[in-house]
């Protein structure tokens, strides 16, 4: 298995248009690392796709995926489902006669299908690309998996915006992956992880200059959303072999390289674009080809 990590922003991207501020000029003169699109991840092995953010073309057409197997969708939010016309681009084709189209699965579990059903005509616009067929939906009852390429995808229920995360069993490996919207989940024992992909959570103030970022009327209820200190506890209780923090805001004004220097005191590391995370094992459980020497069943990361 290998994770892919597409698109490392959250719903304020970066650069922001129009912005002048040290976060935005500093992505537009570098470009990725620093420049980041919205939140998007593939799995490698079963081949899944995890949202599509309104950048969800330019993503795969830069990205090492050649073929999806199906797609998944984590909550209804707009930075997580505004590509979704990725479908019929890919893989309708427009030029033939009769016409032609791959149909990919698309799983959505049955309380995110009932957002589509309420916001933005999302399940509407499923229904259009079913009748066309580039997609087919797949409803998943509440904690039901399934199974691609020997790879057990279960579905965990979270607390807040009816959104869900990930679990990816197979190959030797587990591989948690959670979207967004962590906000009042309180992680449950999910066994030994390698790696745990969440989200970094907002910050009130710079970790390193301590400036106010949020107005403190932001950070109280109903208005809360998951701080970079309860990201912490998440990955403290799930203990993986790997924590990797992503859907960084730009509002958040930490430049890829303040994010590895505060990975690197707290234990974890900041998510990219076009981020690769392989998790190879050889026979004894030890990393495969590239490994660095660390312990029995831990992976490299590559990017």
């Amino acid at each position: 298995m290998r994770v892919e990590v597409l698109g490392s922003g959250g719903a304020v991207t970066i650069p922001r248009p129009g912005c002048s501020c040290r976060i935005c000029v500093q992505a537009r003169a570098r470009g990725v690392p620093y420049a980041r699109s919205g939140p998007s991840v593939f799995v490698h092995g079963p081949d899944v796709l995890i949202d599509t953010p309104e950048e969800a073309k330019l993503q795969l057409n830069r990205s090492q995926v050649k073929r999806i197997a199906a797609g998944l969708y984590s909550h209804w939010h707009p930075d997580h489902t505004a590509g979704r016309r990725v479908w019929e681009s890919r893989n309708f084709d427009f030029r033939s006669w009769p016409r032609r189209s791959e149909t990919t699965p698309v799983y959505v579990p049955e309380r995110v299908w009932q957002d589509f059903e309420r916001h933005h005509g999302l399940a509407e616009q499923f229904r259009f690309m079913e009748r066309q067929g580039t997609v087919r939906v797949v409803r998943l009852a509440e904690n039901e998996s399934f199974v691609l390429a020997g790879v057990r995808i279960t579905p965990i229920p979270l607390e807040d915006e009816n959104a869900h995360a990930f679990l990816f069993e197979g190959e030797g490996r587990r591989v948690l992956i959670a979207m967004d919207e962590t906000q009042g989940w309180a992680p449950t024992e999910l066994g030994p992880l390698d790696l745990a992909l969440l989200p970094i959570g907002v910050f009130e103030f710079h970790p390193l200059s301590g400036e106010r970022l949020i107005p403190e009327e932001f950070c109280v209820p109903p208005v809360a959303k998951t701080r970079y200190a309860q990201a912490l506890e998440m990955v403290q209780a799930l203990a993986p072999r790997r924590a990797v923090l992503s859907h960084v805001e730009e509002m958040d004004r930490l430049s890829h390289d303040e994010l590895v220097r505060l990975g690197e005191a707290d234990g974890w590391e900041p998510a990219h674009d076009g981020m690769l995370i392989d998790l190879q094992a050889g026979p004894s459980g030890v990393s495969g080809p590239g490994s660095t020497g660390r312990a029995a069943r831990d992976y490299d990361l590559q990017g």
